[in-house]
């Protein structure tokens, strides 16, 4: 089972950016598609952005515009580059396969959107 690890949150300003790395143990090659999901307190978790292996991608219409997912299958890494960030882009963001994997959530990585 492919261990999937998180990284790259932290504290930015509305208007800021940030890029999110999602490290794999294992070849992610062999996973169609992966996505990017976040949660909010007292939320549900919700798929943020999602990509193929071939490359196509998806977004939510909240992030249309603003985010940017990628995957580097050599490297066996994600990533999500975010800008013009928002306060309700405030959560803890995961990646995992789409659909997700009850086994691969990681621990996540906090993003907070606050001036």
């Amino acid at each position: 089972q492919v261990q999937l690890v998180e990284s790259g949150g932290g504290l930015v300003q509305p208007g800021g950016s940030l890029r999110l790395s999602c490290a794999a143990s294992g070849s992610i090659s062999s996973i169609f598609w992966m996505g990017w999901y976040r949660q909010a307190p007292g939320k549900q978790r919700d798929l943020v952005a999602r990509i193929a292996s071939t490359g196509n991608t998806i977004y939510a219409g909240s992030v249309k515009g603003r985010f940017t997912i990628s995957r580097d299958n050599a490297a066996n890494t994600m990533y999500l580059q975010m800008n013009s960030l928002k306060p309700e882009d405030t959560a803890v963001y995961y990646c995992n396969a789409y659909p997700s994997l009850s086994a691969n959530w990681g621990q996540g990585t906090q993003v907070t959107v606050s001036s």
